[in-house]
């Protein structure tokens, strides 16, 4: 079969026409630089859109995107509509000599992008909805453009099909800007989210009044006071009214573990997961109180049942308004958007959406092959179909990101406590929505649940950006020894490593000092030490588990020392002083060559560290009196612990997998307003912030603290 005759079957007369038509613009070599300019940046842009909204479900790419990305990603597409709106007007003013008003193909196919480029820009744009941050400033900014769009749409476009279809993409951009407004408003104003941690302080401040943690509001009426929230009978009435009571008003956690304890048919009969989960969102509420400047008393944090806690006080309306009511309204509107274009004539509407939208009715796949098969016969057919690629990227995107945000809100911890809320307060009537739980939760168990994970780094590698250190998964023994100190730390106040060490005079000198930045490089080049020695060998350690929790909490201690260091109590500026320290000494030991080429885990380092720690020379005091560097106390204690690992290998990972969990549970308390500030910022990045942001919550709700700075070495 020959060139032509591959044309011909898959380009019929209209089709190569039209095709044509969409090569036109890059034939004209006096715009060839910008049309090349345009398709080589859209396809850039439609690509990272494509990227974010697909492999950041599959991976930690969306990692990327804190504040400061945010902000520039944010920039750049605030450039994005003027650049685009100008190479419209470019594109418009070069078919002025079209026998025909309508735009060019060029400038369609440009306004579409502009079109798909604002509903897909929520990616970027993270909603805040708070008392500081009520998030009209980019709303309004965001109304601009859309009015703009539209004005590009309605003025430009003469044909009614045209019109409709872009009218319809500009119906639905103005509805998320109005869905959004609408959220905005409600959020800001609604109990369950943006008045709850007035709502919450007020109702456990009247908890912890009672003697009897049992009673509770039976219709508690909300009403602003100049102290937070009255909660009031309706009948004015003692508060008398016990909290498991069926018609009560306020779904608590110790109502949902009764009625699960009760009911055999309840959806957590049988998976204590829901009652923990449960419990968290409860949890929750009161730490949204400490982020907003709500203090948590003594007495609450050190009520381990929080039986009484209110888990919410919402329901699952907002997926029936925003996933259901919402699309037949915009489709509504998108229909009627095509009637008005045809001056009210339904028939002509219809027919002239399929006339004048030539791409839809033939399809883009169709039209593709045909671009395609038309490349070895003029070059100007590679961008064209460039073009078409962007198309496909921005309208699989947009498709991808919408069904995927519906799949997230059903599957999500929230909207699953919502009914399990609904289920406690009509559970003998409601056989339909425990069927719905179940099914929800058999759709949960079948997926991968994703695991609690940190970042790992090492003093001894040069450093890199955080996007490419290496990620571990938390061991199951680091969580379960974590767990038990915090559940001691009443009885076995919390230190900087030295109650893990205290018996051992040969390793104890390590903890002495105040700053626990020089404590956590001390030991963790030592236990780095240790590790590189213990690979030399190519034999599995004895150690086993404590290996293990050892060799993973020591790697994320050093990167929050070198990347987070705002995460520890330890003042900032400071910690950042004896990292950089320690990095230059290091790299002056191994010189530039070898600290930036030599391979991590080979035995230059090994042998540098092991001549350091060989140098006659007192590790707590140089000879002119001076305090040893944290590279000498590092390499000499790693020298302690090769020495005895030769004999008690299981005593020494023993010993490092207590002191890096002490070491760890130490640095989780708050510190201060800046601490708990860097935690807030850190959860609001993505993946719901670090493993240290875990910890500290935990010990917020349970009381836990560090002891006065006195004490810290004691």
């Amino acid at each position: 079969m020959g060139l032509d005759d591959s044309i011909s079957e898959y380009c019929n007369q209209t089709l190569h026409s039209f095709v044509s038509n969409l090569t036109s613009s890059y034939a004209d070599q006096r715009n060839e630089a910008t049309m090349v300019a345009t398709s080589v940046t859209m396809f850039a842009l439609a690509t990272l859109f494509f990227n974010l909204n697909l492999f950041s479900r599959l991976s930690d790419v969306s990692a990327i995107l804190n504040p400061s990305v945010r902000f520039f990603l944010s920039a750049s597409l605030s450039l994005f509509l003027p650049v685009r709106s100008y190479l419209f007007s470019e594109a418009k003013n070069n078919a002025t000599s079209w026998a025909s008003t309508e735009l060019s193909l060029r400038a369609r196919t440009i306004l579409l992008w502009m079109l798909l480029v604002e509903l897909l820009r929520k990616k970027v744009e993270a909603i805040m909805v708070s008392a500081g941050v009520p998030g009209y400033p980019g709303t309004v900014e965001r109304a601009a453009r859309i009015g703009w769009l539209g004005y590009l749409v309605f003025y430009n476009l003469r044909s009614a099909g045209k019109k409709a279809l872009y009218g319809a993409l500009w119906v639905l951009a103005a509805a998320k800007l109005l869905q959004r407004l609408v959220t905005l408003e409600l959020g800001k104003r609604s109990f369950a989210y943006g008045k709850n941690p007035q709502l919450v302080a007020t109702y456990m401040a009247h908890i912890l009044q009672e003697e009897d943690e049992q009673q509770v509001a039976k219709d508690l009426e909300k009403k602003a006071g100049p102290s937070g929230y009255q909660l009031l009978l309706v009948d004015s009435r003692r508060l008398v009214e016990s909290i498991a009571k069926a018609d009560s008003t306020v779904v608590t956690v110790g109502k949902i573990w009764e009625l699960a304890e009760a009911d055999k048919k309840a959806p957590f009969h049988k998976d204590p997961r829901l009652k923990r989960l449960c419990l968290s969102l409860a949890l929750y509420k009161l730490l949204r109180r400490r982020l907003e400047d709500f203090p948590i008393t003594a007495a609450e944090a050190h009520n381990y049942y929080h039986a009484v806690h209110p888990v919410v006080f919402g329901s699952p309306f907002f997926f029936l308004a925003n996933y259901v009511l919402f699309p037949v309204v915009v489709w509504a509107f998108c229909v009627l958007t095509a009637i008005l274009s045809s001056h009210g004539d339904v028939l002509y509407a219809f027919h002239s959406f399929k006339r004048d939208n030539y791409a839809l009715m033939v399809g883009i796949l169709r039209m593709t092959r045909c671009v395609l098969v038309r490349l070895t016969k003029s070059p100007t057919n590679l961008f064209s179909s460039v073009d078409i690629f962007i198309t496909i990227l921005l309208l699989l995107a947009f498709a991808y990101e919408e069904v995927w945000e519906l799949m997230v809100f059903l599957l999500s911890n929230w909207f699953l406590v919502s009914l399990l809320c609904s289920y406690t307060t009509s559970h003998q009537s409601s056989p339909l929505l425990s069927r719905i739980i179940r099914g929800i939760l058999w759709v949960r168990n079948t997926l991968n649940c994703p695991s609690v994970c940190f970042k790992q780094c090492s003093v001894l590698w040069h450093r890199r950006l955080p996007l490419f250190l290496p990620t571990k998964a938390v061991p199951r023994e680091a969580k379960k020894a974590i767990m038990q100190r915090l559940a001691n730390a009443t009885t076995n106040p919390l230190s900087n490593g030295r109650s893990a060490v205290q018996s051992d005079e040969r390793v104890s000198w390590a903890c002495e000092s105040a700053s626990l930045a020089e404590v956590i490089l001390t030991w963790h080049i030592a236990t780095t030490l240790l590790l590189q020695e213990k690979e030399k060998t190519k034999k599995p350690s004895p150690g086993g588990a404590d290996h293990n929790v050892a060799a993973a909490l020591s790697g994320y201690c050093m990167y929050l020392v070198a990347y987070r260091p705002e995460l520890l109590p330890d003042d900032k500026d400071g910690m950042e002083r004896v990292y950089r320290d320690t990095v230059a000494e290091l790299r002056k030991e191994m010189g530039c060559w070898g600290y930036y080429c030599s391979f991590p885990h080979g035995g230059a380092w090994s042998r540098k560290m092991a001549e350091i720690a060989g140098r006659r020379q007192r590790v707590a005091e140089e000879e002119d009196g001076t305090a040893a560097s944290v590279l000498r106390k590092g390499a000499k204690l790693g020298k302690v612990l090769i020495e005895r690992a030769a004999t008690e290998e299981v005593d020494v990972w023993k010993q490092l997998a207590e002191l890096w969990t002490e070491v760890l549970v130490y640095a989780a308390p708050a510190a201060g307003e800046l601490h708990v500030k860097a935690h807030k910022e850190a959860l609001a990045q993505a993946q719901g912030g670090e493993f240290i942001t875990l910890l500290w919550a935990l010990a917020t709700h349970t009381g836990i603290a560090r002891p006065l700075p006195a004490a810290a070495c004691v």
